[in-house]
């Protein structure tokens, strides 16, 4: 029987009393949007492959969500992945997967939109099509099923999703999640191959279906190259040159969500170059929003959904220009609503004692720093220079100023890591909790998070092999014996988890069916680790006649080609290739916004950047051509030449 809106609704009166959290799947929160469906031209639908307790706390698919529901003849609506008692349910009941306010099924909509922003979705999203009725493979959906497009940091590899999804935007969605709405909805009635010749001319969108992937006798990749004339050779990233403004009408969910705050994202990007740091990379160049925009932003945010927390958003928010005006303003302006402000970024060197004074009626949760390595060594390979001194200065005074727990983030696995480098970070952590016992007593307290580093795509240690199991493990018992005690908590992740972060983040297009075969073994929710099967995705590997350890223990040259390299992210090869080499002789690289060393942003957005206002991006100016070699009290500013 065909679902329909009232059918799914009669439906989840009877069975929502079965399962946990039936305020995951009404839909009607507060702020959320409604449109009759009739009225509108073009339907979306908004996907996060997880639960809604994480999903309704993700800012990506709240700002596409509101850019598409602005038009007057568009509607967007939401879904999440079901529990699996929720999914239990729909299955026995043969309920489709729905949005949440419209209650139509999914497979009714024009678009559905998935964000990725890690690995570890890729099966919920295959989970999420069948549970909507639709084949999950692209090739067997043709203009009886929405257009699937897919973005977030994980597609900046598509490849191990390629067999799956439609279309992937690369980059920033603000602009090309309009360009694929509007493409489409003049599109009605096209075949599913001239939608998709359609998408493939938009900036920023790779259609995989009009590429061919090649193979060395070895496995590796020899090329990916367009099958059709139209699909074009690179596909660079899309920017927004300048920043919109920023979305305040946050829905107001049903249940507590991870992160039951309103987050404003004050800067995109970031300057610092940590070589180990794929959205430090990928997201250039770095963009600021005024303290004005922010603080009326605030202002809007408190007014329509009551939120008492506000969390300034961004890579290294402590590097915001104008942190020290901002914190402060917010602390003059809502005095009244005992607004709390975090900042869940900060750098150790740029965090003042001036803006521990400014945040210090924000103290709910700890005070939260990472310095990712605990010796000068190992934080000069990764590019991440800062003395021990500094850092126990800096923890005595978060500690003197009324705080009782300091969050450390450490990685382990970086390349050349000795067992010594690991010892230093029980060392370091036990200096920074003698700090705090100095005020504080035995009430302070030092959490300590450590995950194990995962070579990452567009990163100057893409060709670094992961460390082993075996050593990954002798790591953690080494930081569990040594992170005992009153006032330590140490938190890390499992071994095999990496694993499949790291196969899965490095992985070609073969590992599609790989993907699908762990997922018929009934793979899903893997970033949750009740949930992770490893012995499914060993089975899965074998099946297909893989290898894990090609995708994640083998050391790559420099010369070869990766399952990437067909998309731009406009930081150059060469400029990865000399910063890998910096890093294996422990030499560093400066601030970007002190010293640029031309990583290829500029060029290769030259045209955008000067049309961009001077001060909108933290990269140098391009000076037009026929102003080159005047003295700078002869240049005009690029703000008046526009």
């Amino acid at each position: 029987m065909h679902a329909t809106p009232e059918t799914i609704e009669r439906t989840l009166d009877r069975v929502l009393l079965e399962i946990q959290k039936p305020g995951r799947y009404i839909g009607g929160e507060y702020n959320s949007v409604d449109k009759d469906w009739n009225d509108v031209a073009f339907h979306t639908a908004f996907a996060f492959p997880d639960l809604y307790d994480l999903g309704m706390s993700n800012l990506g698919w709240m700002i596409l969500y509101d850019i598409i529901n602005r038009q007057p003849d568009m509607f967007a609506d939401r879904v999440f992945s079901p529990w699996t008692d929720m999914e239990a349910v729909m299955r026995r009941e043969g309920l489709p997967l729905y949005g949440l306010n419209s209650k139509r099924p999914l497979a009714e909509f024009d678009l559905v939109g998935i964000s990725l922003p890690y690995e570890q979705l890729y099966t919920n999203t295959l989970n999420m099509l069948d549970l909507a009725g639709m084949p999950v493979r692209a090739a067997d959906r043709d203009g009886r099923y929405p257009v699937i497009v897919a973005g977030g940091h994980a597609c900046y590899n598509p490849e191990p999703m390629a067999d799956f999804i439609d279309a992937f935007v690369i980059g920033e969605g603000e602009d090309a999640i309009l360009d694929i709405a509007q493409t489409l909805k003049a599109m009605r009635g096209a075949t599913r191959n001239e939608q998709m010749h359609a998408l493939a001319q938009i900036e920023g969108v790779y259609v995989p279906r009009f590429y061919n992937a090649a193979y060395h006798d070895d496995g590796t990749i020899d090329a990916v190259t367009p099958n059709v004339p139209d699909a074009p050779r690179i596909v660079r990233k899309r920017i927004v040159p300048v920043l919109p403004p920023p979305f305040t009408k946050f829905l107001v969910p049903h249940v507590d969500t991870v992160h039951n705050r309103a987050p404003i994202e004050i800067m995109r990007g970031c300057t610092r170059g940590c070589r180990f740091c794929h959205a430090g990379m990928v997201t250039r160049p770095v963009r600021e929003r005024s303290v004005d925009e922010i603080i009326a932003a605030a202002d809007e945010i408190v007014r329509n959904t009551g939120f008492e927390e506000l969390s300034l958003l961004s890579l290294s928010s402590s590097d915001y220009t104008h942190v020290m005006d901002l914190v402060r303003r917010i602390g003059t302006e809502f005095p009244e609503r005992g607004l709390s402000v975090s900042l869940p970024s900060l750098r150790i060197e740029s965090v003042s004692v001036d803006l521990m004074d400014a945040l210090k009626d924000s103290r709910r949760g700890g005070f939260t720093f990472a310095p990712e390595a605990a010796t000068e060594h190992m934080r000069d390979i990764i590019n991440k220079s800062v003395p021990d001194s500094q850092l126990l200065s800096t923890a005595y005074e978060v500690y003197s100023r009324g705080w009782l727990t300091i969050k450390l983030y450490f990685m382990i696995g970086h390349p050349s890591e000795t067992l010594e480098d690991v010892q230093a970070i029980v060392n370091l952590a036990k200096a920074v909790l003698a700090e705090g016992r100095k005020i504080h007593g035995k009430k302070a307290t030092v959490n300590v998070g450590v995950s194990t580093f995962v070579p990452k795509p567009h990163t100057p240690f893409e060709w670094v092999p992961l460390d082993t199991l075996d050593q990954i493990r002798a790591k953690q018992d080494l930081l569990k014996r040594g992170l005992r005690g009153h006032g330590l908590n140490l938190r890390w992740n499992k071994p095999e988890e990496t694993m499949l972060e790291a196969y899965l983040s490095r992985g070609d297009r073969r590992l599609g069916p790989v993907i699908e075969r762990a997922w018929q073994l009934g793979t899903k929710f893997d970033a949750w680790q009740e949930h992770h099967n490893q012995a499914a995705w060993a089975q899965a590997f074998e099946d297909n006649g893989l290898e894990m350890d090609f995708y994640t223990h083998r050391p790559r040259s420099t010369d070869e080609v990766f399952p990437w390299d067909h998309i731009d992210v406009a930081v150059k090869k060469s400029f990865l290739v000399q910063d890998y080499e910096m890093s294996q002789v422990g030499e560093t690289r400066v601030d970007c916004r002190n010293q640029c060393f031309a990583c290829g942003i500029l060029p290769k957005f030259r045209d955008t950047r000067m049309e961009t206002p001077a001060d909108a991006w933290k990269c140098p100016p391009v000076t037009p051509r026929h102003l080159r070699g005047k003295k700078a009290e002869d240049v005009i500013p690029l703000t008046v030449l526009n």
